[in-house]
């Protein structure tokens, strides 16, 4: 038997709707400007060649109903709704029949930033991780098995914080599609079960404070729900 030198992390999991097994989860990928209104308030433009990805770590990982204090390095903490592929098959460069075929299912996820970080990486051509991978900065909801939830499209995708209004879209409006995406990820890395793809926020994003309460939704999905506790 190994001997380690302190105890290993316990595996990071998800509920799925429906079911007692969970799901354990193995990466997770993010894909960036992938909604072009969203882009456009980002004063970027959209690159209709190919879609670009950034990662964050398991510790990102934060199940829906959480309350978490405000991260520390910033002063504003921003909010993304974004559908999330859960995979459930090995997948490497594989054509958009393969790739759907590979998707286990579909969740509600918020892509936390620290935008103000972020933003300073970019005017100086640097790396975003301490703008996007920060610890509890991956949040989501249950999982829908992808033949329950059905095919992607006009599906609504919103966002609420305190109970307004904040983002309001549909999935169709995504310029790369859950098979376009997988297909291509699946050129850059050997994909599997337990990885998982934010796939980019529609326009509305905006800045959290102590005491604000999220709520995104996307229909046909279980709504992903985040507090932000107060100092």
């Amino acid at each position: 038997m190994t001997e380690l030198l302190f105890p290993a992390p316990a595996p990071r999991t998800v509920p799925v709707n429906g079911e007692s097994a969970l799901y354990p989860v193995r990466r997770i990928f993010c894909v960036g400007r992938n909604y072009a209104e969203h882009a456009k308030e980002m004063g970027a433009e959209v690159d209709r060649e190919a879609p670009f990805y950034f990662t964050k770590s398991l510790d990102a990982l934060e199940p829906s109903g959480a309350t978490q204090p405000y991260p520390p390095g910033t002063a504003n903490y921003h909010y993304e709704m974004e559908l999330v592929i859960a995979l459930g098959a090995p997948v490497f460069r594989a054509s958009p029949e393969a790739a759907q075929a590979a998707i286990f299912g579909y969740a509600c996820g918020l892509d936390m930033t620290r935008r103000d970080l972020q933003d300073a990486a970019k005017a100086k051509r640097r790396p975003w991780d301490t703008g996007k991978d920060i610890e509890r900065s991956a949040v989501i909801g249950p999982i829908t098995r992808a033949e329950e939830f059905g095919p992607v499209g006009a599906q609504r995708i919103s966002l609420t914080l305190n109970g307004a209004l904040r983002q309001d879209a549909h999935l169709s409006d995504m310029v790369w599609s859950v098979t376009d995406l997988v297909s291509h990820l699946s050129g850059l890395y050997h994909l599997g079960p337990g990885d998982l793809i934010y796939t980019g926020t529609p326009a509305g994003v905006g800045a959290v404070a102590p005491g604000d309460r999220l709520e995104g939704r996307i229909d046909g999905l279980s709504p992903v729900l985040l507090n932000i506790a107060v100092a």
